[in-house]
């Protein structure tokens, strides 16, 4: 047992019938998104399947960008275009990439082509991007060229603590948040995956709200699919990501009810 926390034998959350089931409105609330669709079909629609309102980033220009985006639309769920971004390690990133050394016309050009890649798409993330997300210049970039749609709002996955872009993001008043927990940065372990679903709860019952950030890998998929039909056991409920952004807006001047001192933010377990 962890902060009032079961996990079952399989590492996935178990009901606990002494646990309070929160039904109001300040009921705290988490949102996952799942990254990295658009190269695999039988891994991309099993997470689409996934119980709940989770929001998934589909990378553009990929061999199954359009169906999943449109089977996950069709589905009720919310997408996203996860845009490729330059990483200090130099990983290939594919199709759609940003990076640093383009021209500010060609990087526009860019990130208008992923955009139109990806129907459906209600928001937009960085996938890798701990050297590009650091680059004031080229951050202001992305959000200039975002703000041909008024409807899509950004969220930072902070896989570097020197990422400027929910700054720039803010200056141009598009809608943002950033990642809290990343569910995986241990690939195909499903304790891992356990653990920090516990710290994502953990994360919202002291906050108000929590956003994980995971991928569709087999672990992952597993755990979820045994963790999110008890969710709402435990008093938390699952929202889309463009409810969580407005949950955060409303409290931002509010003092959550079991609200604790953060400490400042870093980029713990990051992605490149």
């Amino acid at each position: 047992m962890l902060g009032g926390l079961f996990l079952g034998s399989t590492g996935a959350l178990a009901d606990n019938p002494t646990t309070p089931v929160a039904v109001d409105r300040l009921q705290p609330a988490v949102s996952i998104i799942i990254d990295d669709l658009g190269n695999q079909q039988r891994s991309g629609l099993r997470a689409i399947d996934l119980p709940g309102p989770i929001t998934y980033a589909i990378l553009p220009h990929r061999p199954f960008t359009r169906l999943l985006a449109r089977y996950a639309h069709g589905q009720n769920k919310e997408v996203m275009i996860h845009v490729p971004m330059e990483a200090e390690s130099g990983a290939a990133l594919g199709p759609g990439a940003l990076v640093s050394d383009m021209a500010e016309k060609q990087f526009k050009t860019a990130v208008r082509h992923n955009f139109e890649a990806v129907p459906h798409a209600v928001g937009f993330n960085n996938h890798m991007g701990s050297r590009l997300t650091a680059s004031a210049s080229r951050m202001r970039w992305l959000m200039q060229a975002a703000m041909f749609r008024d409807d899509l709002y950004f969220i930072d996955s902070r896989t570097t603590r020197h990422t400027v872009a929910e700054k720039q993001a803010s200056q141009r008043r598009i809608r943002n948040t950033s990642r809290d927990i990343f569910l995986d940065y241990r690939r195909d372990d499903a304790q891992v995956v356990a653990e920090q679903l516990t710290k994502l709860i953990q994360r919202a019952r002291r906050d108000g709200t929590a956003l994980a950030i995971g991928h569709p890998y087999p672990a992952t998929l597993t755990t979820l699919e045994q963790w999110l039909p008890v969710l709402q056991a435990h008093g938390v409920r699952l929202v889309p990501v463009s409810e969580l952004i407005e949950l955060r807006q409303q409290r931002r001047d509010s003092t959550w009810p079991m609200y604790s001192s953060r400490s400042p933010r870093v980029a713990k377990n990051s992605k490149p």
